[in-house]
């Protein structure tokens, strides 16, 4: 059986994984984003949402990202975390509606499950409640 130090520091590493991963995801994709390249204008083209919204969310996400490593901030990591979930979650549903291929879907849908497993396994002091 676990001791709760044990339970805690094996809660923390992962937390850090995936919240370091989930960084890193949401900052490549965010410059993609802020650089306009091709295929993601493309991308965005095809799921029919107009081209200035790909600064806004990129904005969107170095923001969540920076406040979700800093500690302290509760209250903005959880709107940080709800945001990368509506937009992640956002762009699954979009590309499930065109009838993307698995490739296109499969990235957005780890970005999500990466950012409810950081979220999850924050520490108490990364926590409102």
């Amino acid at each position: 059986m676990e001791t709760p130090d044990k339970s805690q520091k094996r809660n923390k590493i992962i937390y850090w994984i995936f919240t370091l991963w989930m960084a890193l995801g949401m900052v490549s994709t965010a410059i993609v984003q802020l650089m306009k390249h091709k295929d993601e204008v493309e991308n965005f083209t095809k799921l029919g949402y107009p081209i200035y919204l790909m600064s806004i969310i990129a904005i969107w996400k170095i923001l969540g990202v920076i406040v979700a490593l800093v500690p302290k901030l509760p209250l903005l990591k959880e709107w940080a975390y709800a945001g990368f979930f509506f937009a992640m979650s956002g762009a699954v549903i979009s590309h499930l509606f065109v009838g993307d291929t698995i490739g296109k879907t499969f990235p957005p849908l780890l970005l999500l499950v990466i950012s409810i497993i950081s979220w999850y396994f924050r520490p108490a002091d990364r926590k409102l409640i």
